[in-house]
């Protein structure tokens, strides 16, 4: 007897929530006596939201895009009818002082146990830091501002700038909402689930 979909997805849903877990738990030993900001949103998001590095709010709570990002990136959400259960947000830095290596190897997990459909990759640290992940079958992914491009067979990306960078000069605000708009269209053309 075949087992339902629900349950299939169920099954996976809980495999998400346990790896996550544990790799919180291991961000938290990494950073010893610093301060660890752990992914979130939906284990098994659609689309992952991919910044560099933490900021002082987001280290003090220990998670990424708590703060003036978040607010601004659930706006956006809103304003493209996106759901924003349906997102994950992190860093590829999970710590102040992280060894690069360590920090590659957490984010590739990272994917892996999310598995979105779509990484909005902001800013051009975190575009080379993706870039240099060598994900298996990845495609080099390139500055073109809001052009969802292949990244891997089952993932796109999407180019934004840095959010932290854009959300005091309105001309980068501009800059900012003009790439990320193209999630809309994108977000509109998921197949149902």
């Amino acid at each position: 007897m075949p087992v339902p979909t629900d349950e299939i997805y169920e099954r996976y849903l809980q495999k998400a929530i346990t790896e996550s877990n544990e790799l919180g738990h291991e961000i938290a030993a990494a950073a010893g006596d610093g301060f660890p900001v752990v992914g979130s949103g939906h284990p098994l998001a659609d689309v992952m939201l991919l910044k560099y590095g933490p900021q002082a709010a987001e280290a003090q709570e220990g998670v990424a895009f708590y703060g003036r990002a978040g607010q601004a990136v659930l706006k956006s959400l809103q304003r493209l009818q996106v759901d924003p259960m349906a997102i994950y947000g992190t860093n590829c830095l999970k710590f102040a002082g992280q060894r690069t290596a360590q920090a590659r190897s957490f984010l590739t997990r990272e994917l892996h146990i999310v598995q979105p459909k779509l990484v909005v990759v902001m800013g051009e640290d975190t575009l080379r830091f993706l870039n240099e992940l060598a994900f298996p079958l990845s495609d080099t992914v390139e500055w073109k501002l809001g052009d969802v491009q292949r990244f891997t067979p089952t993932i796109d990306a999407l180019v934004v700038p840095d959010i932290d960078a854009s959300l005091d000069e309105q001309p980068r605000k501009t800059e900012f909402w003009n790439a990320f708009k193209a999630l809309g269209p994108w977000w509109a053309e998921l197949p149902p689930y």
